[in-house]
């Protein structure tokens, strides 16, 4: 059986309808059904605005067959048929209110596209309106740019203000530990520096995380560019991968680390070396990264009789910013650092 003989009689009409458009309009009919615009003609007699004629660019765009469509409310196309905006956009297309209305549609497969749609009305001999020409433009990409553009400057903000809080704490920090404008100065120029370097290297990444050995290796480099200083320290572990937000903690909790062993620890002699091991735990509560320093042939190791900078930059921060937690022990033969986080992935999603 052909499939004419499986069409109703109210789709037999519409089509006739626009057949005899075709053969009184037929210069412009023709262009309608060529152009690469996706183009319908409605029926404006009908409250529902019935579709009377689609051309092939209409159905290449939203992947129906032409029986599907024709004779089909034009609100069939809605992504929500129910979207009270969207409804309204459409009616005030229609009513000629709104020239450049932006509506939210789906692909016979059920996914979302973006479209303007341009409503011109098509009036017969005694000044009614008989159709609707109505011309589609695909925003999709356009939108879907604006929604990326709009998500980035939403993420650029929430940095910058992390980056400023981390900044002030660096500041306050400073200046409750020294009177002296030198020593301040110093503290907070070489933090900010580290903070920078890590920067530097999500920059790199496009921020979108980093690898633990790459974060390291940065932050560590000011410390090992000496010669003979790489071979001091024995890093080892996978490059897991890190989310931005802890990058910058533990890229500054390394300096800290660093800094304290230049001044104090296995890096203020010749002999002293540093290891650096980390491994992810399975525990009741998730995976968490295991983070160990250890120092060893530097000078011995008293404890200090309070707690420095260096320190409370590295327990507050890694506790504020991860949910972690710090350990620094004084062990007589080398200071030993263990930090525990939440699991890269766990960072990467938060």
């Amino acid at each position: 059986m052909s499939d004419k003989a499986h069409k109703d009689p109210e789709q037999k009409a519409a089509e006739a309808e626009v057949q005899e458009d075709k053969d009184e309009t037929s210069p412009f009919v023709i262009a309608a059904e060529t152009t690469r615009m996706p183009m319908i003609f409605t029926n404006a007699k009908e409250a529902d605005s019935p579709i009377i004629f689609v051309n092939d660019s209409f159905l290449k765009l939203t992947g129906y067959d032409r029986n599907e469509v024709l004779a089909q409310s034009f609100t069939f196309l809605l992504a929500e048929e129910t979207d009270s905006n969207d409804l309204a956009k459409i009616a005030a297309a229609f009513a000629g209110t709104d020239d450049d209305a932006e509506i939210r549609y789906r692909h016979k497969d059920g996914s979302v596209f973006c479209a303007s749609i341009f409503v011109n009305p098509v009036k017969g001999e005694d000044g009614d309106i008989v159709q609707h020409f109505v011309s589609l433009v695909d925003t999709t990409r356009h939108v879907r740019a604006r929604e990326h553009a709009a998500m980035l400057i939403d993420e650029l903000n929430h940095r910058v203000k992390n980056t400023l809080a981390t900044v002030q704490s660096i500041i306050t920090q400073a200046l409750r530990n020294s009177a002296d404008p030198a020593v301040v100065g110093q503290a907070i120029e070489t933090r900010i520096a580290a903070l920078s370097r890590s920067h530097d290297l999500l920059g790199r990444e496009k921020w979108d995380g980093v690898g633990l050995r790459d974060l390291i290796g940065e932050a560590l480099a000011p410390f090992s560019g000496a010669e003979g200083m790489a071979d001091r320290f024995v890093i080892t572990g996978e490059n897991i991968r890190l989310s931005p937000k802890a990058a910058l903690a533990l890229g500054i909790a390394f300096n800290e680390l660093a800094t304290n062993a230049a001044k104090y620890g296995a890096l203020s002699n010749e002999a002293g070396a540093i290891s650096i091991n980390w491994k992810l735990d399975q525990r009741s509560d998730g995976k968490w990264l295991c983070l160990h320093w250890r120092e060893k042939d530097g000078p011995t190791v008293t404890p200090p009789t309070r707690k420095g900078f260096g320190s409370r930059v590295i327990e507050q921060g890694l506790a504020h910013e991860l949910d972690g937690t710090v350990h620094i022990d004084y062990v007589s033969s080398g200071l030993v650092c263990t930090i525990d986080v939440p699991s890269p992935q766990a960072m990467l999603d938060g």
